[in-house]
């Protein structure tokens, strides 16, 4: 299984001063005094002055507008920001993740920045948090879209990620949802 995106920011963080000579703590003063205010000015600051690969720049930036503290540190903190402003959708969330399970016991929940990745050995779904429904993503490749399936429009995932159910209550987790959630396993895991 790849490592978390908390996985990955902890050993950058336990690693930072061996391979860079500063902590994290000189890291978040230089980028105080760099002066640059904007996310994408700082990869590239760190990338071009300090030889920063733009994953481990990315990371540094984003804990840096986090308040100096790590983004990934607390999945629970990761989803719960994901039901800001909606929190009437956990129970629907739950819902749809108990009945994962219970097709599939093997599935895995990722929680991301601004995503819940749904896997096995790989990524075969993915879930977004909206006002008043959750999105479901799904890699189904040149399926046709039809009705209650469309076209993607998840933040976050990776772009193969192409086709979306729209779920607002809990009967939208029927059957359907299910054989197009056993395609897209399908597709990754041949």
């Amino acid at each position: 299984m790849a490592k978390t995106s908390g996985e990955l920011e902890r050993e950058f963080i336990h690693g930072l001063g061996s391979s860079t000579g500063k902590d994290l703590e000189g890291w978040i003063s230089s980028l105080n005094e760099s002066g640059l205010e904007k996310r994408n000015d700082l990869i590239k600051w760190l990338k071009e002055k300090h030889g920063f690969g733009h994953m481990y720049a990315s990371l540094l930036a984003g804990i840096y507008f986090n308040g100096g503290k790590p983004v990934y540190a607390s999945e629970k903190d990761l989803l719960d920001n994901q039901f800001e402003g909606n929190t009437h959708m956990r129970t629907l969330y739950e819902e749809l993740k108990q009945a994962i399970m219970n097709w599939d016991p093997a599935t895995e929940f990722i929680i991301k920045k601004t995503y819940v990745s749904v896997c096995r050995k790989r990524e075969f779904a993915a879930i977004n948090i909206r006002k008043g429904e959750i999105r479901l993503g799904m890699d189904l490749g040149e399926m046709p879209f039809e009705q209650g399936i469309e076209k993607a429009r998840l933040t976050g995932p990776m772009t193969r990620i192409s086709h979306m159910v729209v779920i607002r209550d809990n009967s939208g987790i029927d059957g359907k949802i299910f054989r197009l959630l056993e395609t897209t396993r399908n597709r990754t895991h041949p």
